[in-house]
């Protein structure tokens, strides 16, 4: 199966994260998408560790789990690998070359570009346009990702009552449910966007410009780092931290113990993700910073890295311009809450209509 592969019936997009089963599944009338179906559903802690599938079981039953919540009738689904466990490289190749051609020429080439025996990987392609200055030569995005991860992510999908047709990158989804956003942003499109996806346990960064993504970097810092402290602080179990994190009632002390210096070492991790892009590019600043992932919506954060930072920053909600169907207008604020969450899974569910 591909990672970049074409598609034509309905599919639930399906985020598999490190804490949690997001999913999230579209319908489009003319140039307008409608929500209609979503959950989200915990994983089991360490079920997944920074992205990699560890109890197959387990994720295979909060996927059951949240397709049954959801109410969606649809058996197909995307899932993404995450950008650390796939390689990508543009390559040229001979405008000429009809699509098998390519295809035999890429596999031949790949033994080139990627450090694992070629029997072990998943490939991928995809033509991007003209080489600049040569019209003859055509620019071919190649994705690999080693197999065994595009595999147990089928296999717990497989558990979980779906078929995966679709194995994307997580980065390419996250370009895919940027394009959602992008024109809202008062910048312009070839405006440099810093879209910082703060998850449980990895915070990425994605660098676009005219849609396209510049850069990419992952950094193990997250969501669950909060959680624990809470867990530790007020002797609570992981699932009551969780909620308590969410829905407020904890001591008078958190916001000033606890709450602040969360917001602060995520301000520092930010700031540090985007040194290595400044240090590696020809850029020396971001035009909008974009914040994404469930620590998005933590109450000041957003005024917080703006201020630090000096960047105008605001929380992304792919979901803002959407009609939502009948199976989801009783979930309206716990969409909207987890909407800044679901940057992957909007992604995914987008590659119903390529």
């Amino acid at each position: 199966m591909g990672l970049i592969s074409k598609n034509q019936v309905p599919l639930i997009g399906v985020d598999i994260s490190s804490t949690a089963v997001k999913l999230l599944q579209l319908s489009r009338s003319g140039n307008r998408y409608r929500v209609e179906h979503y959950a989200v559903e915990p994983l089991p802690p360490n079920a997944v560790v920074e992205k990699n599938i560890v109890e197959v079981e387990a994720v295979g039953d909060a996927i059951r789990r949240a397709v049954a919540r959801s109410g969606s009738k649809t058996k197909y689904a995307a899932a993404a690998v995450a950008g650390s466990a796939v390689i990508t490289k543009m390559i040229p190749m001979p405008a000429d070359l009809d699509e098998d051609a390519m295809e035999a020429q890429i596999e031949l080439e790949a033994v080139n570009y990627i450090p694992y025996p070629i029997e072990e990987v998943n490939l991928d392609f995809e033509i991007m346009g003209s080489m600049p200055n040569n019209p003859e030569m055509v620019q071919v995005l190649l994705a690999a990702s080693r197999s065994e991860n595009v595999d147990l992510r089928q296999s717990a999908l497989e558990l979980g009552g779906l078929t995966a047709r679709v194995v994307d990158v997580e980065a390419f989804a996250i370009e895919n449910a940027f394009d959602l956003i992008v024109d809202e942003l008062p910048i312009g499109r070839d405006g440099v966007v810093a879209l910082v996806d703060i998850g449980a346990t990895m915070t990425t960064l994605s660098v676009l410009r005219n849609g396209r993504s510049l850069y990419s970097r992952e950094q193990v810092f997250g969501g669950k780092q909060l959680t624990d402290e809470i867990m530790r602080r007020y002797g609570l179990s992981y699932e009551e931290a969780g909620m308590a994190k969410r829905r407020g009632g904890l001591p008078e002390g958190y916001e000033i113990e606890v709450l602040e210096p969360f917001k602060e070492a995520t301000v520092q991790q930010i700031s540090r993700l985007l040194q290595f892009f400044y240090a590696g590019s020809e850029f020396n600043r971001v035009d909008q910073i974009v914040l994404a992932g469930g620590t998005a919506v933590l109450p000041g954060l957003v005024e917080m890295v703006d201020e630090q930072l000096g960047v105008a920053t605001i929380v992304a909600n792919p979901l803002a311009q959407m009609a939502l169907g009948p199976r989801v207008q009783s979930q309206v604020q716990t969409l909207a809450q987890d909407a800044p969450a679901l940057m992957i899974a909007t992604g995914l569910a987008l590659r119903s209509f390529d």
